[in-house]
């Protein structure tokens, strides 16, 4: 009997997130099908008939993770406005993604670690040359302007990318220095006030870079 087209694709959705919190919460040695399993509501015969093993459920949680992170990026970069607006677009739609996966950036840096095999992947997702040349290239003029040359494209994308990934990959240590960051709904509040703090900060800093 085959089963419903829609059932189906509700049932995968399902597992994604189960398996997108239990690989987050516990990296991919902690995780256990049978845990996955039981927070998608289904057997883990079920589980099975989807993902025959767990290093094969990990990679489609993986790459769908990033796929869709990095593509929103491209998306955001590709734009026809103004480099000062991609930057804020950037950062606001980059926060509340983090916002909605906190985990993810610990959960990077632990699987990187651990599998470097997993980086030759990522290579290939991420783009990082294409999405670099596509940036300078569409503003050159204005980054110009600011004092930034094609050569130091790594060092302004890697402190903007910086100013939304830190806090999270470093919630522990924030906690420590300020704890009533410990409160999930505090947090996010200051992450999302953080969206136009970075934005202008960044610029601002730009602003002087030019002199």
């Amino acid at each position: 009997m085959t089963r419903p087209a829609t059932s189906d694709n509700q049932t995968r959705q399902r597992i994604f997130r189960a398996a997108a919190e239990v690989f987050e919460e516990k990296g991919y040695t902690g995780a256990r099908m049978q845990e996955i399993a039981d927070r998608a509501g289904i057997n883990k015969a079920l589980l099975h008939y989807y993902y025959s093993s767990k290093e094969q459920l990990f990679m489609a949680v993986f790459h769908v993770l990033l796929k869709k992170m990095f593509e929103k990026i491209f998306s955001i970069f590709s734009e026809e406005i103004s480099f000062k607006e991609k930057l804020k677009k950037f950062l606001e739609e980059h926060i509340e993604f983090m916002i909605k996966n906190p985990k993810l950036p610990i959960f990077l840096l632990n699987e990187l670690s651990q599998n470097p095999a997993l980086a030759e992947g990522l290579k290939e997702m991420i783009n990082y040359g294409e999405l670099r040349d596509m940036i300078y290239t569409r503003h050159a003029k204005e980054l110009k302007g600011y004092g930034i040359k094609k050569n130091d494209m790594p060092q302004l994308m890697v402190t903007v990318v910086s100013f939304s990934i830190f806090p999270f990959a470093a919630r522990d240590m924030i906690k420590i220095m300020m704890p009533e960051m410990g409160d999930t709904k505090k947090f996010n509040t200051y992450m999302r006030e953080r969206k136009s703090f970075a934005s202008d900060f960044i610029m601002a800093a730009l602003k002087h870079h030019k002199k």
